[in-house]
C-alpha cells in the first residue's frame, strides 16, 4: 500500500507540473554556431512554442568542444521542460569518440521528436577527372592517398561519411580536417582540397555556378533540389547512407505529459506546408516522429557509427 501511494503521489505531481507548464520562458540550447540547419530548426520550434504555450521560447547558441558544452548544460538542467536541446548526429558520435564525456547521450536525455534529415552530397572540384561515383572510385584506386577530402573536423558527419565511403569502396583518400564547413568551402572551391561529402544546401550555389560538381547524394533518398542526381547507393555502393538527423531532446526524467505536449507542438510546426517548403528549399527533409521512434533511431545510429569509428580508428582532436 505504501508503494502504491508513493507511485500515485509521484504520478499526481507529474500531472500537476504538466498542467502548469510552462511557468517561465523556455530555453532551446543549440550546441553549435548560429546559421546552420540545427539553428534554423530550433528557431522554427521556438516560433511555434512561443505562439502556443504562452511563454517565450528563446534560442541560445552554446557552441564549443564539438557541441559538448551546450549538451552538458542541458544534461545537468532541471527535468521540467524549460530547457531543451537541439541535437544532431554528433550528439551520438561524440560519445563514441570519447568515453570521458560527463554525460550519456541516451541515458541522460529523453527524446521529444525527430525533426529532420539534412541532405548531404558527394561533391568534387571540377579539376577532379571524375563525373560519377564509379569514376571517382577508379581514380582513387589508381593512386591511393593522392586525392584528399575536407571535413568539418574529426568525428564530424563529413568525416564519418567519407570514412564509410572509403571502407565500402575499398579506397584510400587523405583526410583534411577543418574547424567547420564555412572554413573548408573556400579551399574546396579553389581546388586546395578535392572532395567532400557535405550539406547540399551550403554547396548548391557553387554547384550551380560551375565551381563544384555533384556526383551523388549521400542519403538514403534523392533530394527534390537535384531530382536527377542518384544516391551513392544507387550509383555504386548499395547500402551506403548518411542520415544527418536533427531532433529535440530534454533532460531525462522530464514528465511524460510535458514531453508529449512538446512533441505535439513541434510535429504540428513541421507539418505546416509553408514550414516544410521553407526547409525543403534548403535541402532539409522534414521527418517528424514520436519520441519512441526517435529513441530507436538514436540507438541504431549508435551501433552504426560505433562500427565506422572503430574501423577507421577515429579520435577527437585535442
Amino acid at each position: 500500500m505504501a508503494c502504491f501511494l508513493c507511485v500515485l503521489t509521484l504520478g499526481f505531481a507529474a500531472w500537476a507540473n504538466a498542467q502548469s507548464y510552462p511557468s517561465r520562458p523556455i530555453r532551446i540550447v543549440v550546441p553549435l554556431t548560429p546559421g546552420g540547419s540545427n539553428d534554423l530548426l530550433a528557431r522554427i520550434a521556438a516560433e511555434r512554442l512561443t505562439a502556443r504555450l504562452g511563454q517565450p521560447a528563446i534560442v541560445d547558441n552554446k557552441p564549443g568542444a564539438n557541441g559538448n558544452i551546450g549538451t552538458e548544460l542541458v544534461a545537468k538542467s532541471a527535468p521540467d521542460g524549460h530547457t531543451l536541446l537541439m541535437a544532431n548526429t554528433s550528439h551520438i558520435v561524440n560519445f563514441i569518440l570519447s568515453a570521458k564525456l560527463p554525460y550519456d547521450p541516451i541515458r541522460d536525455f529523453a527524446p521529444v521528436a525527430l525533426m529532420s534529415s539534412v541532405h548531404f552530397a558527394l561533391v568534387v572540384h571540377p579539376s577532379v577527372p571524375a563525373h560519377s561515383v564509379q569514376e571517382l572510385i577508379a581514380l582513387a584506386r589508381s593512386g591511393p592517398g593522392a586525392l584528399n577530402y575536407a571535413s568539418a573536423g574529426n568525428g564530424s558527419p563529413h568525416h564519418l561519411a567519407m570514412e564509410l565511403f572509403k571502407s565500402m569502396a575499398g579506397v584510400d583518400l587523405t583526410h583534411v580536417p577543418y574547424k567547420g564547413a564555412a572554413q573548408f568551402t573556400p579551399d574546396l572551391v579553389s581546388g586546395e582540397v578535392s572532395a567532400v561529402i557535405g550539406a547540399i544546401n551550403s554547396l548548391l550555389p557553387h554547384v550551380k555556378a560551375g565551381r563544384l560538381r555533384v556526383l551523388a547524394m549521400a542519403g538514403g533518398r534523392r533530394t527534390p533540389l537535384l531530382p536527377d542526381t542518384p544516391t551513392i547507393a544507387e550509383a555504386a555502393l548499395p547500402g551506403f547512407a548518411l542520415d544527418n538527423w536533427g531532433g529535440m531532446l530534454v533532460p531525462a526524467g522530464t514528465p511524460r505529459p510535458i514531453v508529449e505536449r512538446l512533441n505535439a507542438e513541434i510535429v504540428a510546426a513541421l507539418r505546416d506546408p509553408q514550414t516544410a517548403q521553407r526547409l525543403t528549399s534548403q535541402g532539409i527533409e522534414v521527418t517528424p516522429s514520436t519520441p519512441e521512434a526517435f529513441q530507436e533511431l538514436m540507438q541504431a545510429h549508435f551501433l552504426k557509427w560505433s562500427a565506422v569509428v572503430k574501423a577507421a580508428r577515429i579520435g577527437l582532436q585535442p
